[in-house]
């Protein structure tokens, strides 16, 4: 099956757009707000969350971070007005924080004022090595600026990533909250682990590191040896399904979230491992992005993860193994 899944990645670029289309249905919610509302309400008997993204990363000019802006404020109202249990996820690189930083914090503090009305959180997501420390700083700035409701993504595959959980843990002390994925930007290897055990080391670290220093720990990711060491380590120090939080360096809990920790997966990706997580008693969260640059996150997710190609295989080939 893994050997379907990179034929699917080889024969990317000859593969026609209605074809992608029909792939991304799986892991995409749809190209409007409306799609991506009906997809949560339909998904709700599943007793899981959702973090919400808007399709689209890098602008050209300042200017374009307007749809982002705007997309998002309709987001925030949908959430509330349809009593949705969601936060939202933002990349950085849409409000226009490599063309003008000071543009881009107003841009993100108002969507954090305004989400904190609300009480809901927001996730910056992390993109490629050029702008994780200027994501890392545009937490600090907003922290500073009085908003808690807001973290980042580390990627773990990053040589770099322990001395961050570390900083961002110093810096924001209980406040700091993260979610750890492996990391789908492929970056070089003076840079990053490229090897698939060495990046699920790090990956184990990292959780393990982000829960022994009181941090908030959102575990993104769909592999079985990441799953199991972190149910491990989370039952080592007494935490768990039904539990409190009993870390003395952790912060109070948020609205929407678990108990220090909680897992989460793609749209479409390991269905069944997420409602038995769920039905374990584990606060889960789906990642669930919609817009209308559906294929261009597509294409990037199957040519840059080959493991998403396998489950686009395993899902066609054995659709009753694999549930969205």
């Amino acid at each position: 099956m893994r050997f379907v899944g990179r034929t699917i990645v080889l024969f990317l670029p000859l593969m026609p757009k209605f074809f992608v289309r029909w792939i991304s249905k799986r892991y995409v919610a749809g190209e409007s707000l409306s799609d991506a509302i009906k997809v949560m309400e339909s998904m709700k008997a599943d007793n899981t969350c959702f973090t919400v993204d808007v399709l689209g990363e890098e602008i050209n000019s300042i200017s374009e971070a307007s749809y982002f802006i705007s997309e998002y404020n309709n987001l925030l109202d949908s959430i509330v007005e349809n009593n949705l249990d969601a936060n939202i996820s933002i990349k950085p690189t849409a409000l226009g924080l490599l063309i003008d930083e000071n543009k881009a914090q107003e841009n993100l503090s108002n969507l954090l004022k305004k989400a904190d009305l609300s009480n809901i959180f927001v996730r910056l997501d992390m993109e490629d090595t050029r702008v994780t420390q200027p994501t890392i700083d545009l937490i600090y700035e907003m922290h500073k600026r009085g908003y808690k409701n807001v973290g980042t993504v580390l990627q773990a595959r990053l040589f770099r990533t322990p001395e961050d959980i570390t900083n961002i843990c110093t810096k924001l002390g209980p406040n700091a909250d993260f979610r750890i994925c492996k990391g789908i930007y492929l970056e070089p290897n003076d840079v990053a682990f490229t090897d698939y055990q060495d990046i699920v080391d790090a990956t184990n670290f990292s959780i393990d590191s982000m829960l022994k220093k009181g941090a908030y720990v959102a575990i993104a990711s769909h592999d079985t040896p990441v799953i199991n060491h972190s149910l491990d380590s989370i039952a080592k120090i007494q935490m768990g399904a039904g539990k409190k939080d009993p870390r003395e360096n952790s912060g109070s809990k948020r609205n929407g979230k678990g108990n220090g920790y909680e897992f989460q997966f793609l749209l479409g990706v390991r269905g069944d491992e997420r409602r038995k997580l769920s039905s374990d008693g584990h606060l889960t969260r789906v990642y669930l992005p919609y817009g209308s640059r559906w294929y261009e996150y597509s294409m990037r997710r199957l040519r840059e993860n080959p493991e998403i190609a396998m489950h686009v295989a395993k899902a066609f080939f054995l659709p009753w193994t694999n549930r969205r």
